[in-house]
């Protein structure tokens, strides 16, 4: 027969205290051991799509974008595989824009070494499909995916199915025409719809670290206040990756080298000459360089405000997540300040998009754990 403990009675450690009917609820009873592994493989997509990013980072700035000018989502799996093939894509490349007013002159070698990157990147975009696919499908027919996340895995794939049709819509943009580029506002789309994908994998890997019934609980102690400041942390965050994809769309970050000024001044020179005025916020290097600055100004204020409030959690893991968060914000400004006297070189810039991936990704969490508070002892210590 068990003893009766007094109320203040440390317990031994070692020691387990079980209440009956609390080791496992119908909440947490049944799909719960494969969370794990729809973790650890939404964990394998989460490393493809930052990988998927930098390469796309990588073939925007070596302006590979465009070497191959058509859309073969199967088909397109196999490269050039003799001469004449290569002669064949290098001929379709020759009739674009981007060969006629600024790649003339171009060698079958130097063509290569374009279309590698380009194809890797979509043979990428390709694998994490597969990698989607075989994940979700093998899942489902086992019947182990949780209640309520089929729809959820589902809408990743359908994501990344449309990432590969915007992808095709931005590379049409640069094929006809005059322009030697794609369209800045469907790089944006482009980009920002792979932050979205990656967002809903980070926070889909969080949420299935922790069980249902840990949620649920920590709902009660969630922080309306701070979650509102982190709600619009996250979408502040997002809108200045936006406007970096407008500046990466027309190399504006290579137009005004100087800081703090631009050109000697605090606004740029010719930051209206477009007609229509519209046509400015788009494609005037100089109006689009200012407004990422001075938005990335307000974004590093406000998010030094929101660390301010977030001190007055009473969750550590809350306050942590909001020091790194910060802490990031802060080293993404250094760094783009110094890729832009850099003029943008390849390795800079790619270091500055690697820092939003970092960026985006803690917000979420601090954001997360706002609603979600990490459970801690009376001593302050976060529980496991």
């Amino acid at each position: 027969m068990a003893q009766k403990r007094a109320i203040f009675q440390e317990v031994a450690a070692g020691e387990a205290v079980i209440t009956p009917g609390a080791a496992i609820g119908a909440i947490d009873r049944g799909r719960t051991a494969w969370r794990g592994a729809i973790r650890v493989w939404l964990q394998s997509l989460f490393l493809l799509v930052v990988l998927m990013i930098a390469v796309g980072g990588a073939t925007r700035l070596t302006d590979s974008g465009l070497s191959i000018t058509e859309w073969r989502p199967v088909t397109g799996a196999l490269p050039p595989l003799s001469a004449e093939e290569w002669q064949l894509e290098f001929d379709k490349y020759r009739e674009i824009p981007e060969y006629q007013l600024q790649n003339k002159g171009m060698s079958l070698a130097e063509f290569k070494v374009i279309y590698w990157w380009e194809w890797g990147h979509r043979q990428l975009g390709r694998f994490i499909g597969l990698v989607w696919g075989l994940g979700f499908f093998t899942f489902l027919a086992l019947r182990r995916i949780p209640t309520g996340w089929t729809g959820r895995l589902l809408l990743l794939g359908a994501f990344g199915g449309l990432q590969g049709a915007i992808g095709w819509w931005m590379v049409a943009s640069g094929l006809t025409g005059t322009m030697v580029d794609v369209a800045s506002y469907r790089l944006a789309t482009h980009l920002g719809l792979a932050f979205v994908i990656l967002g809903l994998i980070a926070w889909n890997i969080v949420e299935l670290g922790r069980t249902d019934r840990d949620l649920i609980q920590a709902r009660r102690a969630r922080e309306p206040g701070l979650r509102r400041l982190g709600t619009i942390l996250c979408v502040f965050t997002f809108v200045q990756i936006l406007l970096g994809a407008f500046v990466a769309g027309i190399d504006a970050g290579r137009a005004y080298t100087d800081w703090p000024l631009m050109s000697g001044g605090f606004f740029p020179p010719n930051m209206w000459d477009f007609s229509p005025v519209w046509r400015n916020f788009f494609e005037n290097s100089g109006l689009v360089q200012f407004i990422h600055r001075t938005s990335g100004y307000l974004l590093l204020l406000f998010g030094l405000y929101t660390w301010y409030v977030s001190r007055r959690s009473p969750n550590q893991a809350t306050r942590r997540a909001f020091d790194w968060a910060t802490l990031v914000l802060f080293s993404q400004m250094i760094i783009g300040i110094v890729t832009l006297i850099n003029a943008a070189p390849v390795t800079l810039a790619l270091m500055h998009q690697f820092c939003a991936v970092v960026l985006w990704v803690l917000v979420l969490r601090a954001r997360f754990l706002t609603q979600y508070p990490i459970e801690q002892s009376v001593r302050g210590g976060a529980r496991a």
